[in-house]
């Protein structure tokens, strides 16, 4: 097995990073992996326009992670309120548990401490996605206890079909 190539995402890759995304959270095809929000979320999971404003601003990457030129996973990671913010975490479903999502979530981290210089990373997970809060836990990330509310009505980040939705922030320091 080869390693892991890690870039900034291109203007040009937008396609190619709508349908990782997608097929990571959405419908059927998620099902494969175990991030699926299929049973809570239908319709979108990323919008091709906010995912063009988040590579082109400052203090802002979308990373791909690729091997032998093939888009395996990829993650936006940002500055945020003296922090670094973490999300948009997708690996292709028939990959995940293999060790992939760990080592973007790796770089990710260092860029946010090593290149932005950060104290911390934060991300918000939905808090009924007990599994995927394990899985950060053991990756030094702490519940908050703040809690966020799910944008409801903005068919931009999907399509709820339950009504107790909500995000918490998980925050690890770097």
């Amino acid at each position: 097995m080869t390693d892991l190539h890690f870039r900034a995402a291109r203007l040009a890759d937008l396609d190619a990073i709508v349908d990782l995304v997608t097929s990571a959270y959405r419908g059927d095809a998620s099902r494969a992996g175990w991030t699926t929000e299929a049973d809570f979320l239908d319709g979108n999971r990323i919008d091709a326009e906010v995912l063009r404003a988040d590579i082109a601003r400052p203090r802002s990457r979308v990373l791909l992670a690729e091997r032998d030129g093939q888009l395996l996973a990829c993650a936006h990671v940002s500055e945020d309120d003296g922090a670094g913010y973490f999300g948009m975490f997708s690996v292709v479903p028939g990959l995940q548990g293999g060790g992939i999502g760990k080592q973007v979530l790796a770089e990710c981290e260092r860029i946010a401490r090593e290149d932005w210089r950060l104290p911390a990373m934060r991300m918000t997970v939905i808090d009924i996605r007990d599994e995927l809060i394990a899985f950060y836990e053991r990756r030094g990330y702490r519940r908050t206890g703040i809690l966020k509310p799910f944008p409801y009505g903005d068919e931009r980040f999907g399509l709820p079909q339950r009504d107790d939705l909500r995000f918490e922030v998980l925050e690890k320091t770097l």
